[in-house]
């Protein structure tokens, strides 16, 4: 056998073992089957008359038996497991967050009363009993006259809010009542109330709810003059152009009238001058004192052609061309004139930089007002600081809802929620504080599902002990996103 082939064929058997030994650990282990039961299968099977017989038997057989005598019941025998199934969605496939429905909701009224006064109704959906912490902070300016009974009213340097230490009974409702008192009768008063879970500052559900009973009217928006509308300006613009093609028309067409009379005017036989020649078809110009002559084959004298006017085309005078272009130019230019100055007038220079951002309005309110921007609502609850400040720094914790009201999935992120302190600096949403509050979720690591609602805390780490004065929530880069001003 040449060299070669050998050599082949031992490649082969040793590519051969290796086939054979990689297989033997995925071949099914057969365990070796227990030696009394099946000594006592027979005795099991006898008839009831040798059954005595048993009783002779040693006691490690007896249980053996009794064992296998045991009966199974049709359907239950152990089956292998199956395999887990492979997930029905992709691990690079971003699955939106929808917020879990919470077995502890919130809902807050006013009351239908002279002065300021909400009613709390939290309920328990659960089928156990929940302990938690319901806590109502109370506009700037009031101070509760009554609340339920086990509230406890704490006040600081900037806000009074209202605790309770419920225990919830299984499908339950606990209604609490607050009424206030303020030194500002015809104002708006918002005081947001949130669940928490006992001990701690999980948000369960937060909801709110503003006392109005102003007398007077809201003041009605008034329109802006007609000169500093852009639509008003456009549609000026377009009203003249629009004048201007018709008279450029009522004057291209009065022209031609004109010169087609005086052509119709001139050939006429009144006006033609004396001794002129008369044209006939076929004959050619005629000449002064020459007799008409008959077309080759025709017995007599040929019809006078008419004369037919070659007109040129006109064209407008260069003075209407250069005013058409001159004003549609100036139409465009004050239409960009007019919206760079509108986009110009937006901008705040007192305010954050973020005050002229490209898409929608900046809107500001108070904490309790759900205000919302291009694709988010958002409501701040609750601004707490504490008042001694850990190593880490001071961590300030805002309960915020947050709402997708678009049908689209809605990203945002915590670089751009920001809370700004009294000198004008800001500061971030600490993600690693924020997760830790929220039990290990990454809130800003997956979108809103649409139509979804969370409430969650937001942490902001300070380094001093100032109190943020505002906070900045949004949903992109380019929106102009929402202002809570914090008291």
């Amino acid at each position: 056998m040449p060299a070669s082939r050998r050599h082949h064929r031992a490649l082969a058997v040793f590519v051969h073992c290796l086939g054979i030994l990689a297989a033997v650990p995925a071949l099914p282990t057969v365990a070796p089957e227990p030696a009394a039961p099946e000594a006592t299968a027979p005795r099991a099977a006898a008839p009831p008359a040798t059954a005595p017989r048993a009783t002779a038997a040693p006691p490690g057989v007896l249980r053996a038996a009794a064992a296998t005598l045991t009966p199974t019941p049709t359907g239950t025998a152990a089956t292998p497991a199956a395999p887990a199934p492979p997930p029905l969605v992709s691990p690079s496939v971003v699955v939106p967050t929808r917020g879990a429905a919470s077995a502890v909701t919130v809902l807050v009224t006013p009351a239908g009363t002279p002065a300021p006064g909400y009613q709390v109704q939290v309920r328990n959906a659960s089928s156990m009993a929940v302990a938690t912490t319901v806590r109502q902070e109370l506009p700037p300016g009031t101070s509760a006259t009554w609340v339920t009974p086990g509230g406890r009213t704490s006040r600081s340097a900037t806000t009074t809010e209202v605790t309770w230490q419920l225990r919830l009974p299984a499908r339950s409702t606990t209604t609490l009542h607050t009424a206030l008192t303020t030194a500002a009768p015809g104002r708006a008063l918002s005081a947001p109330a949130c669940a928490f879970a006992a001990g701690g500052d999980r948000p369960y559900d937060c909801a709110t709810a503003t006392w109005d009973r102003s007398p007077v009217p809201a003041a009605q928006a008034t329109d802006a003059p007609a000169w500093r509308r852009p639509a008003a300006l456009l549609a000026a613009l377009a009203g003249v152009l629009l004048l201007t093609a018709a008279g450029l028309w009522w004057w291209q067409r009065r022209r031609r009238a004109r010169a087609t009379a005086g052509r119709t005017g001139s050939g006429g036989a009144g006006n033609r001058p004396a001794g002129a020649g008369t044209v006939y078809a076929g004959t050619g110009a005629g000449s002064p004192g020459t007799a008409p002559t008959a077309a080759p084959g025709q017995g007599g004298p040929s019809r006078p052609v008419t004369p037919v006017a070659v007109g040129r085309r006109r064209r407008p005078p260069v003075w209407l061309v250069v005013g058409a272009a001159v004003a549609v130019l100036a139409g465009v230019a004050l239409a960009a004139t007019v919206t760079a100055t509108q986009r110009v007038a937006a901008i705040d220079t007192t305010k954050q930089p973020s005050s002229g951002a490209w898409v929608g309005t900046s809107t500001t309110g108070v904490v309790g007002v759900p205000l919302r921007e291009q694709a988010l609502e958002f409501t701040v609850y609750r601004v707490a600081c504490p008042s001694t400040p850990s190593i880490a720094g001071r961590q300030c914790q805002a309960t915020v809802g947050v709402r997708n009201l678009t049908p689209e999935q809605q990203t945002w992120h915590g670089e751009m929620q920001r809370a700004y302190l009294p000198g004008g600096t800001w500061v971030s949403v600490d993600e690693a504080a924020t997760r830790l509050a929220n039990q290990g979720r990454d809130v800003f690591g997956q979108p809103l599902a649409a139509g979804s609602r969370l409430v969650l805390p937001l942490v902001f780490t300070v380094d001093d002990a100032d109190r943020p004065e505002q906070l900045e929530l949004r949903s992109g880069v380019f929106s102009a996103g929402v202002r809570v001003d914090v008291p």
